[in-house]
């Protein structure tokens, strides 16, 4: 089994790009698109070289999104086509249900839906288009913007401070006021009861 990253020699379609995991913050994804168009013409094949799609391999050589999730999503919906890959992992000689098992258990899928509920491998979107919106991790992106946690290596930091913030601010506060549930979102960072999140950036003092 190989771990290094290693960049393919071909640029990899978006299309054949599995998700590992349920959700993405929609919000986030229109805000790389809109970075996209500001930067396609004048530096596009320089930004993809820098941003190059970590995936593992898998069954039957398909290979599956470790990160960068709302990128290629975005790329995708700018009619992007292709995008340049790195393996993180060779797990082709695996059948579907190891192959599965093992990725979760490195913390390489995240089966968790809308809702921050468990859902089945099979539930698992087939497609990068598949992938349905969570506001709570478009809030949970805005606040790491806001300086309210730290970016962390951690797997899907991200989703883990969405559920922190799903159960401390309620939906429709969400949608009515965004900039005031950021704000809100900030404040809850920084306090205690957030210890154990990763990037954690210390009590809020007010």
């Amino acid at each position: 089994m190989r771990h290094d990253y290693r960049p393919l020699l071909t640029p990899t379609p978006i299309k054949t790009l599995r998700p590992t995991q349920m959700t993405v913050g929609r919000r986030e994804v229109e805000e790389k698109r809109r970075q996209w168009r500001a930067r396609c013409l004048e530096e596009g094949p320089d930004f993809l070289g820098r941003h190059m799609i970590p995936v593992v391999l898998g069954p039957k050589g398909r290979p599956w999104l470790v990160d960068h999730h709302h990128l290629a999503l975005a790329l995708h919906e700018e009619g992007q086509e292709h995008v340049l890959t790195s393996v993180l992992a060779d797990l082709s000689h695996l059948a579907a249900g190891e192959f599965l098992t093992l990725m979760d258990n490195r913390s390489w899928l995240h089966p968790f839906d809308a809702e921050g509920v468990r859902r089945d491998y099979a539930k698992l979107p087939r497609r990068i288009e598949d992938l349905r919106d969570d506001p709570y991790r478009s809030l949970a992106g805005a606040v790491l913007a806001a300086g309210g946690y730290a970016k962390s290596p951690a797997p899907f930091a991200e989703f883990l401070w969405a559920d922190f913030f799903r159960r401390r601010i309620d939906a429709k506060r969400l949608e009515k006021d965004w900039e005031d549930a950021v704000l809100k979102a900030v404040h809850l960072a920084r306090k205690h009861k957030a210890a154990h999140l990763p990037g954690w950036a210390g009590p809020h003092l007010g």
